[in-house]
């Protein structure tokens, strides 16, 4: 499974999460720190749906750059 994980760089901490799972969300003092933590969340929470019969939702979300050329 594949699930967009947006990344906020904050003013001391880097904050990720999942908008196809809520609730699968991380802060970390690093990037890298954030996208592992938010990782082990989502695959936890794909873990605990399965145990109860149930499957993980599809991944609805995606994401796309532009780039704009400045005024």
């Amino acid at each position: 499974m594949r699930y967009l994980v947006v990344i906020e760089r904050g003013r001391t901490i880097w904050n990720a999460h999942a908008p196809d799972l809520p609730g699968c969300a991380a802060a970390a003092q690093s990037r890298d720190e954030a996208l592992a933590l938010v990782r082990e969340a989502i695959e936890l929470r794909i873990q605990d749906l399965k145990s109860r019969g149930e499957s993980a939702p599809p991944a609805r979300f995606d994401s796309e750059f532009i780039e704009c050329s400045s005024p």
